[in-house]
């Protein structure tokens, strides 16, 4: 069953990161594979009650792989931390199943929850989260969503969306693209104002180019004109001066 568990993690991994050439390399070289074992040993300790020996066994994670999850924290199946230094996962976040995340990323608590209770966000299934996103508050993110690198999210998100910015908004309505997206993010600017600036952009260069071009035009035609000396007028009794 462990090995089985093991040899689903490392597919997963391969089939989300084009730069993970073997199980080998994803067992020795990735950080987000060694950080789930040393969750897999405190989660133990925590549910046992020995709350001390699993944080300090998470914090030994943490010191390694730069990757902090917190024991009391719930984490589905496939998790894929890619890169991986400065996540945060706090102690009553929940992450679903196939979730990605890029390094960055934290899922914490706000001001107004530190009564205790229910403080960190709850993921669904297939959620990627990009590079520098922030998940605040004990909200949910639904299945399939996207945020994109350093968005801040602080409200619920609908299933299969693409969220961007601080705060967070929705830029791509669910099921528009199905497509594995890494960092949460198309190849195309995310926000409608960025495409409307980059479109407005290459228009101008289109228009420098168009008046560099006449402008050449000008000064091609201005050299090829011969200059024609003035016709001599006569006089008034018709004699040349």
């Amino acid at each position: 069953m462990i090995f089985k568990r093991l040899r689903e993690e490392i597919d997963s991994i391969r089939a989300r990161d084009p730069a993970a050439h073997s199980a080998l390399e994803v067992v020795l070289c990735y950080p987000g594979f060694h950080v789930l074992r040393f969750y897999g040993l405190a989660r133990l300790f925590w549910r046992a009650g020995m709350t001390l020996p699993a944080r300090f066994i998470s914090q030994l994670g943490k010191l390694l792989t730069g990757i902090e999850i917190h024991p009391g924290a719930q984490i589905g199946r496939r998790l894929f931390i890619d890169h991986g230094a400065g996540v945060v996962i706090g102690e009553t976040a929940v992450v679903g199943d196939d979730v990605t995340m890029y390094h960055g990323v934290t899922l914490g608590g706000i001001a107004t929850s530190n009564h205790g209770g229910k403080r960190h966000p709850t993921l669904g299934n297939n959620v990627i989260v990009g590079a520098g996103a922030k998940i605040l508050g004990p909200i949910t993110v639904h299945d399939g969503a996207r945020i994109g690198a350093n968005a801040v999210v602080l409200s619920e998100v609908p299933p299969g969306v693409t969220m961007v910015g601080i705060p967070a908004r929705i830029v791509m309505a669910k099921g528009k693209d199905d497509r594995f997206q890494a960092y949460g993010c198309d190849s195309e600017p995310p926000d409608p104002v960025v495409r409307t600036l980059d479109a407005m952009r290459k228009e101008i260069n289109r228009l420098l180019r168009r008046v560099d071009a006449l402008e050449s035009e000008k000064a091609a035609l201005q050299d090829n004109v011969v200059p024609v000396a003035p016709r001599l007028g006569k006089t008034a009794e018709g004699d040349s001066p």
